[in-house]
């Protein structure tokens, strides 16, 4: 077959892009129909990516954007460790959070993929593994006051030697879980994903030839560069600050936690910097850089074209300044498990607050921020060991111009790419009976967009001696969903829990419990922020809401201005009128 130079065949750079973006999917898909485990089969909660040899990141399906931002430290840190010690049939592990890891229970699995004998590329997975060990549910640790306190730490491995199971480090990994069983299947289905990459790279290898692949990614990486360069300088120069908080640390519940952002602009080069951030925590929401780096980024993509490919060159003209020591950036042993939830969504919330400083035209309102509890133990109808993270209590996002958010959306350090589970399939894989799951009206920030509707998640224990793990941030105004350009805030989060027999009593964030039989545990979600001046929502819309049941009539008067008649549902033209008029 003649080889056709790809600088001279753009359509070609093309073809082989969208073949590399093809072979990612394909390994997510993999992943999707062969694992056992609910957070990967339901939730998606994970990322499948593409490196070349040199660890260049060339294509990725980031069906969490936390997890793929943070991919291209845990494969740097494996290629590093290894070096020339890398061969034909290798399989490699890590999850080290302080060697290019981002929180344990998110593992990577990295396979060499060989053609004539050299290293050409790398296919990877990473994702959020049911357990990790420690004294933590799903991975969380709210009492934990360092890493070693929240499971195992993975220094980069090799788990497969020249097509050998290494059964030493596998069985090193698995006596340090709980559930052992389902940790063994997550694995081999990131594993069995990696073969899909290697094989389908080897078929395009086949087809078009090392050098012609070469060139073609070389060209893809500078046309995403230049992209990017092209979307910061629309950005006008100059300095954009912002601060966001999170709730507690889980260990000192009373004091707050400040991220504090001075986005700079100069020209085409951006740099992210969170130098006055507070010093590191004592409980479980220090970032790691990778988690730090790749909330930044997520943020900023959420506001650019959506069409960039997110790879090397699309994060070349981007800067991060986090110091050493700080929330942002901790040193070691500092626990971590919660920083790809509250402290990422707080980093992103910084990140679109600054933004709309300069680009207030694409900037989101607060999205929900991130409160459901991780439950862990046994499911009396199979005998199995289950793990929860309870996707099912996703609040909602915020509105951005010219548009509503979403309802019930994954939080923001997804964008919405983490999956609702089906009820009934959370029934037969949980000692749990769903009571109730709906829109929570008036939940969602008032504006001329309003923001996503929250929820009302409710389910009944139907077993004892469940591990509860509460986690999140969300539970205060201050760090309610904020609204932008004179769009309000979302609601205050709660939790609340009913023991048997008992009187409601509310929840603290980042604690532990034990649930039982009977108990009942009440999720309310928030909405997101609303964006512009509520005053400005067309009063149709705003009665269109109300007769949905979405916003409440009193809402609708003291939000938005919009009188409106409780018994015929009409609007109520001269009183609407004054109301604006006054406000």
């Amino acid at each position: 077959m003649a080889q056709t130079h790809p600088t001279s065949n753009p359509i070609l750079v093309a073809v082989i892009g969208s073949a590399l973006d093809g072979i990612t999917s394909e390994m997510g898909q993999t992943m999707l129909r062969t694992s056992r485990s609910p957070i990967f089969v339901e939730a998606r909660d994970f990322a499948t990516s593409l490196f070349a040899a040199d660890g260049r990141l060339l294509a990725q399906t980031h069906y969490i954007p936390v997890i793929g931002g943070a991919t291209p430290f845990a494969l740097r840190a494996i290629a590093e460790f290894f070096g020339d010690d890398v061969n034909d049939g290798d399989i490699f592990i890590h999850n080290d959070p302080f060697n290019g890891g981002s929180h344990l229970p998110d593992i990577t699995i990295a396979r060499p993929v060989f053609w004539d004998g050299e290293l050409v590329f790398w296919a990877t997975t990473k994702g959020h593994n049911v357990d990790v060990g420690g004294g933590g549910v799903v991975g969380f640790n709210p009492k934990a006051q360092d890493v070693l306190e929240e499971g195992i730490r993975i220094p980069p491995a090799r788990v497969v030697e020249k097509g050998r199971l290494r059964r030493d480090t596998w069985e090193l990994i698995l006596s340090n879980v709980r559930m052992r069983a389902l940790v063994e299947s997550v694995l081999n289905c990131q594993i069995g994903a990696t073969a899909i990459g290697e094989r389908r790279l080897k078929a395009l290898l086949e087809k078009y030839g090392r050098q012609t692949i070469s060139e073609a990614t070389d060209e893809l990486l500078q046309a995403s560069a230049r992209q990017v360069r092209a979307a910061i300088a629309e950005i006008p120069d100059g300095e954009y600050s912002a601060d966001s908080l999170i709730d507690n640390d889980g260990i000192d519940k009373d004091r707050s936690y400040r991220i504090a952002l001075t986005v700079k602009v100069d020209g085409e080069h951006l740099t992210f910097d969170f130098s006055d951030s507070d010093e590191q925590a004592k409980g479980f929401i220090n970032s790691t850089i990778a988690n730090t780096v790749s909330s930044a980024h997520l943020a900023l993509f959420g506001c650019i074209d959506p069409d960039i490919r997110y790879n090397a060159g699309a994060i070349e003209p981007i800067d991060v300044i986090a110091p050493a020591g700080s929330i942002t950036h901790p040193d070691d042993p500092a626990p971590v498990a919660a920083c790809t939830v509250p402290t990422c969504e707080a980093i992103a919330s910084a990140v679109w607050v600054a933004l709309s400083q300069a680009i207030p035209n694409r900037a989101h309102a607060g999205w929900a921020r991130w409160c459901t509890p991780a439950t862990m133990g046994t499911n009396p109808r199979t005998g199995r060991h289950f793990g929860d993270l309870h996707f099912l209590g996703k609040g909602g996002s915020g509105a951005t111009e010219g548009f509503d958010g979403w309802d019930h959306l994954s939080p923001s350090n997804t964008l919405g790419g983490l999956r609702t589970p089906d009820p009934e399939l959370h029934e037969l894989d949980t000692p749990y009976l769903l009571e109730e799951l709906e829109y929570l009206p008036d939940s969602a920030g008032a504006g001329q967009w309003r923001g996503g509707l929250g929820v009302r998640y409710r389910w009944r224990i139907l077993a004892d001696d469940i591990a509860c793990a509460t986690y999140g941030s969300g539970f205060m105004p201050e760090t309610a969903p904020v609204g932008l350009l004179g769009g309000k805030p979302g609601i205050v989060q709660s939790l609340t829990l009913t023991r048997a027999g008992a009187e409601p009593v509310e929840v603290d964030s980042n604690s532990f419990y034990t649930l039982n039989k009977g108990d009942v545990f009440e999720v309310i979600a928030s909405g997101g922020g609303g964006f512009g001046d509520p005053h400005l929502r067309p009063a149709e819309l705003v009665l269109r809401d109300v007769r949905e049941g979405v916003v409440s009539i009193d809402a609708a008067r003291t939000d938005y201005g919009v009188d409106i008649d409780p018994d015929t549902l009409e609007i109520r033209q001269d009183e609407t009128r004054a109301l604006r008029a006054a406000g």
